[in-house]
């Protein structure tokens, strides 16, 4: 990142060559929409150039990207919150195919493919669905690894902060997914 905030553009491949798949991964799992992941990658490493003059060498480079995305992450869930999206098909984005129409040959027990499945989409909605405030801590720390300090140099509060916030995401979450537990 000095390389690239010293004038050295061609540093910001190797950037995006180290950083890319992490960062892909947490806008993934943070706005469940593969296009809106891959749109928000590519606007994060925009900003990190854009910005490149002002970043601070005491900090963790990756810290500071993760600050970025997840501002990013917060005005794409203001703006869907403002323009909500309505699907009008059932079709398999990646195959085109009509769902129904594409069940696995080589599963080897369907029941337990489809609980499976069932679960993994509970909680993907469990966490899509929690206030955005304990949401993105509970991505962080679960998916990304990041340490409560981290996240709070992400999200501009307290480490103490963030654990009271990740004890009120997994509360919520832990009786959205009761069924699911035993």
């Amino acid at each position: 990142m000095l390389r690239l905030a010293c004038g050295q553009d061609s540093a910001l491949d190797e950037i995006i060559g180290r950083h890319a798949p992490k960062l892909h991964n947490y806008l993934l799992r943070s706005l469940q929409n593969e296009e809106d992941a891959a749109d928000l990658a590519q606007e994060t490493f925009v900003r990190v150039y854009q910005n490149r003059a002002k970043f601070d060498a005491d900090l963790k480079f990756s810290t500071w990207l993760s600050a970025i995305a997840s501002n990013l992450v917060r005005t794409k869930f203001r703006h869907r919150s403002r323009h909500p999206e309505l699907a009008l098909d059932a079709e398999n984005p990646q195959t085109g195919a009509d769902f129904r129409e594409t069940i696995p040959l080589d599963q080897p027990n369907p029941s337990e493919s489809l609980q499976n499945t069932e679960t993994a989409d509970a909680v993907r909605r469990a966490v899509a669905d929690l206030p955005e405030e304990v949401r993105t801590p509970l991505i962080l720390s679960e998916y990304e690894e990041l340490s409560h300090a981290e996240i709070g140099l992400i999200l501009n509060c307290s480490a103490k902060a963030i654990e009271t916030r990740l004890y009120r995401a997994r509360k919520q979450l832990k009786s959205t997914l009761s069924r699911f537990l035993g």
